[in-house]
């Protein structure tokens, strides 16, 4: 789960601070998640923004990258291409032939995705799934719009988020959400309505036919190192990132 021996990159105590989890998931194409300890990436939450642009120039030195996009996130169904798109696109999912895309979270769930092109480029997404963008389809409209695009082959790694066990809802909106995301309906450890929103994620790409891994996956609201809107809201946003080197 968390950065080990058998992870890529820099393998020093400097990556091991920036990352709670980062893989070579495909030849040539690396998807990490950050931490607490890499700082808030997030304009958005907080007033340091020169600390911001701090941490997301630190990122982008422990990915090897010249820098990350982002993309400013409003709980929608829309699908983005980094290229061509400006510097800060409005949508929940980001999609890339090779770029180093991201999603911010504090208990959203993050997909990353990665397939190929027939040329051989890389094809890349980053996914905000809040409960909104996940009922109103975020992540078949990134899926769909890869393999538009050409794209085969595609994977998704799910990224921490808060958990079924933690995630505490009215029974009405449990309801509705489950109407619209089989899957999604759970209880509290202390026996309330809530969702399960990482399940009913990894149902979709099931439906999709998108193979899932999840050795990335822990509870926001349960892990201290990582960012959680519902345990300590206003304090910060982690990110899922997924580039191509080499």
């Amino acid at each position: 789960m968390t950065f080990g021996a058998d992870a890529s990159g820099l393998g020093s105590a400097g990556a091991e601070h920036i990352f709670w989890w980062r893989r070579d998931i495909r030849p040539g194409v690396t998807a990490a998640f950050t931490q607490v300890s890499a700082g808030n990436l997030a304009f958005h939450v907080g007033t340091d923004d020169d600390g911001v642009r701090r941490h997301r120039a630190a990122l982008a030195v422990a990915a090897g990258v010249d820098r990350v996009r982002y993309m400013e996130q409003e709980h929608g169904d829309r699908s983005v291409w980094a290229e061509g798109s400006g510097d800060l696109p409005v949508a929940d999912a980001l999609l890339s032939r090779g770029l180093p895309v991201a999603v911010m979270v504090a208990d959203c769930v993050p997909i990353l995705l990665a397939g190929e092109f027939p040329d051989g480029r890389p094809a890349l997404g980053a996914v905000h799934a809040g409960r909104a963008g996940l009922a109103a389809g975020i992540v078949a409209s990134a899926v769909d719009a890869l393999r538009e695009a050409g794209a085969q082959g595609i994977e998704a790694w799910i990224g921490p988020s808060i958990c079924g066990r933690c995630y505490e809802v009215p029974a009405a909106l449990r309801d509705e959400i489950e109407g619209k995301v089989p899957g999604t309906a759970s209880t509290t450890s202390w026996g309330t309505p809530a969702l399960d929103l990482s399940a009913g994620v990894e149902a979709q790409l099931d439906g999709l036919g998108v193979p899932v891994h999840k050795d990335a996956m822990a509870c926001t609201f349960q892990e201290p190192r990582l960012f959680s809107h519902r345990r300590a809201p206003g304090e910060g946003r982690f990110a899922g990132v997924v580039w191509a080197h080499g």
